[in-house]
Formats: structure tokens, C-alpha cells, sequence
């Protein structure tokens, strides 16, 4: 489809819609509703034209009140802005559910059918079916869900807007006016912060509304396209969980909370089973099916509404009689009905009794002090504890992977008790689900090896047995540093005795974990990517050198500044150094929704990242593997804008400019999310200490967007400077992954406004600060534009563009009033009940904000 063609059925089916939808609200029977719905044209229209003037926030706002004489008091003004800020949020709400209704139509329209494609081209050519087929026998993608909190959707709004999706699609009427009347009742935020199981009960929905559905669907759909057995497709379909074990700078985050989140998944989970069997009972009335529906129905009804206490992993026990209902069906009763029994059977074999595989995570330093605390408790260890916590050489040698069982004293740190509790509290999750239900460690700021080898020690003092120890060790290298010695770590636990022996108990498989916002924050976006990159190529080369089955575990977030993105395109193009038989990502907040809300956007996003996996193997392009000029080029280009990133950050006004004119403060305010929004909370900001996706949220909301920019335009200055302009072009033209940071790069910089925040150049402190950052996105802008042959930002990506530009048309009256609350707090003197309603006007606007960015990812 052409661009024009592209852009409008976008404007029929997305834009026209939302806009004649949006009406609807002014017929809702709330009075105050629809007076704030008539409003609100004239208020945005004002701020558009204020902030294209470049006008403070609070010119804006006082000229707009100074037209109406029923807004002089305070009261009624902040009164105002609040109902404005409800009114937008469900306007958001609305749009995305026009634009996922109108999902075949626009949504990705040259790309539909892409993996379908070709499955039919290998029924037509048996050696391609043949390396097909034997590619999935090795591959799988696994998409682990996360607790970030990036999009702030409660699950009554993700369920109301499932339905006004189903509603719009069918353009009823009566319906989407029903479900706009609940969505204007139901409240869209906490008025607590959310537990790390409420987070977990949260994301639940996804699991149950949308994964257990679409991944039946579509190993079915390969069973049906490669005609093959259903046997003879591995699980190619895995999921992952991080709320209730990831503990990184959590303390809310407790063995007791794991073990409740482990409980409700597998209950879930049993309640879909048993919704499930109830339908496939009522068909299979046949003799000699009985006996195994009777003990199913008990198996799936007593895991449901009565689990038990400590329960046992009942995985073999169902399939086993569910191959005996099939077996009766096929040889009784003519295969009657035998496709629902094996619907039921591909989702046990997902699933099995656990749902989703539950991560725990840990940072290495307190894995270290768990670690000292037992050496200095236990004399009877023979380790000297000023030995293994010297050089890192002592270190190693002298861990003496022994299974002496050591306690612990119940006064000890709470951090050092969690963690010795969740290492033994593993087993009993592994006893209810499987080893699959929770198997993966993953150590965060891993700087070293006996990081790793100190957790593997822990593991043993805790009641493992080394010939049992069914844990993989995932080291996570998050900075430019550590991602620089990641290869050395790797060698060093490759070469270590006990490790190598664990690892070959573990199928000499090893997974590493490589971060990308905390990434970012430490050396700025090209260096980021630049380095992850480059630590791949490395770590590959060394597994390859041992003969180690390397599974790389992306960080890579929602947008593009935490390593969003085209993820698709990024997969596809690993070249032949990188190792990518298994494709594993995390995936947050708007992504999730955006990308995995719906069956439709979930299945087809799974299937992407299944093509993307196979042809990046079997159909390699000769620009996807970097020739040494070309990662010389990038390397040098990725310290020019590593420097340039530096000196923003070493800026005395880098974090001031942040807690003074962001909404970095209140983000610790809103009750999205059990974790702290920095490290250390109770003492003075510091930029290590300061969570990423607090960094990355703030500057989004500032609409600057540094993170995903800043220092590209600089480098790619340099390279046309020094007459290196041509293998950029030849980059830009030939490598995917080259190509994926800079189009990644344009997607931040569209959802990027300077004119919101012009009136800080003005600034006595800010001013020459503001400056440098919009220079620096100005040359960047330059820069993109010049090397994809564009005239405006995401011009090769119309749809996307046009939703992104309509989404910041949507918010912008929200990006206003959060900075006339941001400078009113600054610049008048208020009491503090007034400082309190102003903070909360901030707070509230951050959540419109951020939902809207959703196709950030």
C-alpha cells in the first residue's frame, strides 16, 4: 500500500472515528461531564496556539480563565484543570480502542500474514519446510512480563476497553455509549500504592484475557501450516513474570509475596483449564471418555476453588487423560470433537501447572552481603572472610561449593532473610509447577564472576544439592562498563570446574541477561545500543569457543530509550555473530497493552518475533553481519556521542534541571507501582540511585526525550566532519540493526515538542541549559532527516506517525496544566494545603500522559 493510500485509511478508519465517538461523551447523563466536554475544544485550541508562541504555561492558562468571569477564584480554576484531566484520560482510553478496533485495517497492513506466507512457501519447497522445521525444534520466544510501571491502566479500564474495542469494530452504538458511561464512572487510579501481588494480579489479566488464548492459537495455526503431528512442535511459546520475584530495589518484595503470587498464578491458570473442560465436557457425551473427564473434573475444579497448601505439579497426571479422551475419540467415535481436546492439551503443555515462569532477581551487592553475613556467621566453613572478599581471583578460588547447610538468625538484615528464605522457597514452587514454574536467578549489576559462583554457594548452603540444583544463573551486564567485562566474566565461569559441571547439568545451556534503559541512562543512546551490540558479538564468540548454547535475555523495555522499538526488525537482523536461536524480552507497561492487549495486536506480534527469529537464520542478509570498517565506523561514532552524554551528565544543572522543572518528584506521589522510584530512598538524589524508568518517564514528560536522542546528532556530525559520511549511508541502507537505532531514534525524537517547554530559555538558572539540549535535538533532527532521505521525522512509517502526532494533539492541554502546576509551585508562595492540591494536579496528569505514549513501543 502506498504512503498516501496508508495514511488515508488511517485518517478514515482512526481519526474520522475517534472524532465522531468522541461526541458520545457530551451525551453522557453527567452533567459536569459534559460541560467540561464542551470546553475542552476551545481550552486545547488555545493551548496549541499558546504553546506554538512559545508562551509560559501560565500565560496560557491565566489568559484562558481571564475570557470566562465563572473561573476567578482559585477553586474553580483547579477545579477545572481536574475535570479536564478526567475527561483526557478517557479520551485516551477511547482512541485506543478506536485504533486497535481498526487494527486490520491500518494497523500493519504490507505485514499481515508474513509468517503465513512462509509456511505455504515451504509446503512448496520440502528442503526450506526441512530447515523450518528444524529451526523450531531449537527456538522459542519468551516474553517476560514486568512490573515497570510505563502505562497505568487498572484492570476494570483494560477490560472496558477490550469491549469497546469489540463494540467499535461493530460500530454498536448503544453499547459504546453503555461503555462510556462506566468508563466516566470507573476511577482510573489507586488510592493506594499497589502491592507487588496486586501488581501480579494486574498483569494476571494479560495472562488469562490474552497469552492463554493466542498461544494455543497459533502453535495450532504451525501444527496446521507445516503439517505436522501435534507432538512434533516443541513448546515455541514461553512465558515470563517478574512481579513478585524481581526484588531489585524493592524491599516491598518478600519470600511471602512470592510465594503468594506463585499460588494465584497456578490458580489462575487452573480456572482457565477448567473453563475450558466445561465446554469440551458438554460436547464429549461418548462411552469410554468418563472415567478420564470424571478425575479431570476433579483435578481442574480442586485447583481452582480449593488449592492446596503446598500442592504438587499435576502436569503429567492431566495429559495423560487427556491423550485418553483423544485416543477414545479417534478410535471410538470417528475423531468427533478431538480438535477441542487438543486445544487443551497444546495449552497444558504451554503452561503445565504454573502459567508462567516466575523470575526472581536480585542486585549483586546483596547477594554479597547475604554471602558475608553466612562466612562471618559460620566459622565451620573454613573460609576467611577478608579472603573471599578481596581480589576477585581469591574470590574464585576460594569458594568452596560445598552443601554444608548453614542458618540464619532471625534478627539478620531483612534483605539478607529474604533472600536465603525465596532460595529455599524455590523448591517448593518448583514442587507445585515444575522446575519450569521458577528456575532462573537473575543477578542485576553483575560486575564479576563470583557474583555468580557466590549466589551458585548460596543456593548449595540453602539445601541444594549440586546434582539437583535446577536453577539457571542469569547475570545481568546493565552499564557501559559492565558490558565491557561482560566476555571476561563469561570465560572465567566457562573455565570454573563447578560452574562448567553445572552448566553441563543444565543442558550446557546458558542464558545472559543484557539491560537497556539503566543502559542508556550510564552512556546515552547510541553508546547503549552500540555497546549491547557489541557485547553480543563477544559473548557469542566465547560460548561458540566452549561449546555453550547462548540465550541472549533482552532488557529491552517499551520505548525506544529503554530498548523498544521495531524489537522485530532488531531480531531479524543479528547477523551470523550473534547468537539468536532463542528469542527472550522483557516486555512493560504500554507495550503490553498496546502490543499484547488485544488477541489480534498479541498474535500478531508473536508471530513477528517468530519470523523474525527464523529468517534472521535461514534467510540472513549480507549487511546484517558487520564488516570491520562498518564496526569501526559505529564504534568511533558511539564514543563521540558516549562523550557528548557525558558531559550533559556531569553537568552541575543535569539533575536540578530534572527535580526542579519535571514531574520527577511527584512520580514517587503516584500510587502506580510497589517500588520506589529510586535506590537509597530516604537520602539525596544521585543519578546511580535514580531507577531508569523514573530518568526515562521524566524526560517524556518534559516531552524533551534525551534518552532516545541525545548525542546521535553529534556523531553523525563528526562522521560527515571526517569523511566518513558514506559507510553511515551505506549503515543506514544495509545493516537492520543500524538502521532500527536511527529509525528507533526518529520514533523518540516525533514524540519529542521544545515549543512545550520554550518558555525555560528564558530561565535565570535553566535557561542556557534548555538551550543545549533543543541544540542538540535540532542537529540530530538535521542529521536523521539528511540520512534517511526524509523531509520529516518517521516518514517511511506514516501510520505510526500519524498516531503518534494524534496522541500528543490529545495530551498537550495535560502537558500544559502540568507545567503551569510545576511553575506555580516554583514561583508562587503558597500554604501547605495548596502546595498538596497543585503536587496532586501533577501527579494526575502524568497518568494521561504516559497512557497515551503507548505506541512509544
Amino acid at each position: 500500500m502506498k504512503i498516501s493510500q496508508k495514511k488515508s485509511v488511517f485518517h478514515n478508519e482512526v481519526l474520522t472515528r475517534f472524532d465522531l465517538y468522541k461526541s458520545l461523551f457530551l451525551t453522557l447523563p453527567f452533567q459536569s461531564v459534559k460541560h467540561t466536554g464542551t470546553i475542552l475544544p476551545f481550552f486545547s485550541t488555545h493551548c496549541e496556539k499558546g504553546v506554538n508562541e512559545r508562551l509560559a504555561p501560565e500565560e496560557i492558562i491565566d489568559s484562558f480563565f481571564g475570557q470566562d468571569e465563572q473561573y476567578v477564584q482559585e477553586e474553580d480554576r483547579i477545579d477545572f484543570l481536574f475535570r479536564i484531566v478526567q475527561y483526557i484520560e478517557r479520551q485516551v482510553v477511547l482512541f485506543d480502542a478506536v485504533e486497535d478496533s481498526a487494527f486490520h485495517a491500518v494497523g500493519k497492513t504490507d505485514e499481515l500474514g508474513i509468517l503465513q506466507s512462509l509456511f505455504r512457501r515451504a509446503q512448496e519447497n520440502p528442503e526450506l519446510k526441512k530447515k523450518i522445521v528444524d529451526k523450531l525444534n531449537n527456538f522459542s520466544v519468551r516474553l517476560v512480563l514486568t512490573a515497570h510501571p510505563t502505562q497505568f491502566y487498572p484492570g476494570p479500564v483494560l477490560a472496558i476497553i477490550t469491549d469497546l474495542i469489540d463494540a467499535l469494530r461493530g460500530n454498536d452504538v448503544h453499547n459504546i455509549q453503555l461503555l462510556l458511561q462506566q468508563l466516566g464512572k470507573t476511577p482510573f487510579i489507586n488510592k493506594e500504592k499497589p502491592t507487588p501481588v496486586d501488581e501480579a494480579a494486574s498483569l494476571a489479566w494479560f495472562l488469562e484475557n490474552v497469552f492463554y488464548k493466542v498461544a494455543s492459537e497459533i502453535h495450532s495455526n504451525i501444527d496446521s501450516e507445516l503439517e505436522l503431528p501435534i507432538d512434533d512442535v516443541k513448546q515455541l511459546i514461553e512465558l515470563g513474570f517478574w512481579p513478585g520475584g524481581d526484588r531489585d530495589g524493592n524491599p516491598n518484595v518478600t519470600a511471602e509475596s512470592t510465594k503468594k503470587v506463585a499460588n494465584m498464578l497456578r490458580t489462575i491458570l487452573f480456572r482457565c483449564y477448567y473453563r475450558d473442560f466445561r465446554l469440551l465436557r458438554r460436547r464429549i457425551t461418548f462411552r469410554g471418555t468418563q472415567k478420564y473427564l470424571d478425575l479431570l473434573q476433579d483435578l481442574f475444579y480442586e485447583n481452582s476453588f480449593h488449592p492446596a497448601e503446598k500442592p504438587t505439579d499435576d502436569t503429567r497426571k492431566i495429559l495423560e487423560n487427556l491423550e485418553g479422551v483423544k485416543e477414545v475419540l479417534n478410535t471410538m467415535h470417528d475423531g468427533l470433537f478431538v480438535e477441542l481436546v487438543e486445544d487443551l492439551i497444546r495449552k497444558v503443555n504451554t503452561f503445565g501447572c504454573y502459567f508462567t515462569t516466575l523470575d526472581v532477581r536480585q542486585d549483586s551487592s546483596i547477594l554479597r552481603n547475604t554471602f558475608n553475613y553466612l562466612v562471618e556467621r559460620h566459622p565451620e566453613t573454613a573460609l576467611d572472610l577478608k579472603t573471599v572478599t578481596s581480589s576477585e581471583a581469591d574470590k574464585e578460588k576460594h569458594i568452596p561449593f560445598s552443601e554444608l547447610r548453614l542458618g540464619f538468625d532471625k534478627d539478620a538484615d531483612k534483605l539478607v532473610i529474604d533472600t536465603l528464605e525465596v532460595i529455599e522457597l524455590l523448591k517448593d514452587i518448583q514442587k507445585s509447577g515444575s522446575e519450569r514454574a521458577a528456575q532462573r536467578f537473575i543477578i542485576s549489576n553483575c560486575q564479576q564472576a563470583s557474583d555468580i559462583l557466590g549466589l551458585m554457594q548460596l543456593f548449595l548452603w540453602s539445601g541444594w544439592e549440586k546434582e539437583s540444583l535446577t536453577i539457571d544463573f542469569v547475570p545481568l551486564f546493565e552499564t557501559v562498563d559492565d558490558l565491557s567485562r561482560a566476555a571476561d566474566v563469561m570465560r572465567s565461569l566457562y573455565t570454573n570446574v563447578e560452574y562448567s559441571k553445572h552448566i553441563r547439568r543444565r543442558g550446557n545451556k546458558q542464558t545472559i541477561m543484557l539491560g537497556f534503559s539503566d543502559s542508556t541512562k550510564d552512556g546515552g543512546y547510541l553508546m547503549a545500543n552500540w555497546s549491547i551490540y557489541k557485547a553480543k558479538i563477544e559473548l557469542t564468540a566465547i560460548a561458540r569457543e566452549y561449546d555453550v548454547d547462548l540465550v541472549f535475555f533482552d532488557g529491552r523495555g517499551g520505548p525506544p530509550a529503554r530498548g523498544g522499538g521495531k524489537t522485530q526488525r532488531f531480531y531479524a537482523s543479528m547477523g551470523k555473530e550473534i547468537a539468536n536461536e532463542h528469542i527472550q524480552l522483557t516486555i512493560q507497561g504500554q507495550t503490553i497493552s498496546s502490543q499484547y492487549g488485544s488477541l489480534e495486536t498479541a498474535k500478531y506480534n508473536i508471530e513477528q518475533l517468530l519470523q523474525a527469529g527464523i529468517i534472521s537464520e535461514l534467510q540472513q542478509k549480507d549487511g546484517d553481519t558487520l564488516t570491520k570498517k562498518q564496526k569501526e565506523v559505529i564504534d568511533q561514532m558511539a564514543h563521540e556521542s558516549h562523550d557528548k552524554f557525558m558531559s550533559l551528565r556531569k553537568h552541575p544543572l543535569f539533575l536540578k534541571y530534572l527535580e526542579t522543572l519535571s514531574p520527577l518528584k511527584q512520580l514517587s506521589e503516584v500510587n502506580i507501582s510497589s517500588r520506589p522510584v529510586k535506590r537509597n530512598s530516604g537520602k539525596e538524589l544521585r543519578l546511580e540511585d535514580l531507577r531508569a524508568i523514573s530518568f526515562v518517564t521524566s524526560w517524556s514528560q518534559l516531552k524533551q526525550n534525551i534518552p532516545g536522542f541525545y548525542g546521535v546528532g553529534t556523531a553523525l556530525q563528526w562522521a560527515e566532519e571526517n569523511n566518513l559520511w558514506s559507510y553511515v549511508k551505506n549503515l543506514y541502507e544495509s545493516s537492520g540493526m543500524f538502521k532500527t537505532i536511527i529509525d528507533n531514534c526518529m520514533m523518540s525524537m516525533t514524540k519529542s515538542n521544545f515549543d512545550i517547554t520554550a518558555y525555560m530559555q528564558y530561565d535565570e538558572t535553566f535557561g542556557d541549559f534548555w538551550k543545549m539540549l533543543r541544540d542538540e535535538f535540532e542537529l540530530t533532527k538535521k542529521y536523521v532527516l539528511k540520512l534517511s532521505n526524509s523531509s520529516v521525522l518517521m516518514e517511511d512509517y506514516p501510520i505510526e506517525r500519524a498516531s503518534v502526532l494524534a496522541r500528543e494533539k490529545i495530551v498537550l492541554p495535560l502537558l500544559t496544566i502540568q507545567h503551569y502546576a510545576i511553575c506555580s509551585l516554583r514561583n508562587k508562595k503558597m500554604s501547605p494545603e495548596q502546595e498538596a492540591i497543585y503536587r496532586k494536579l501533577i501527579a494526575r496528569t502524568i497518568y494521561g500522559v504516559v497512557n497515551a505514549g503507548r505506541n512509544v513501543a
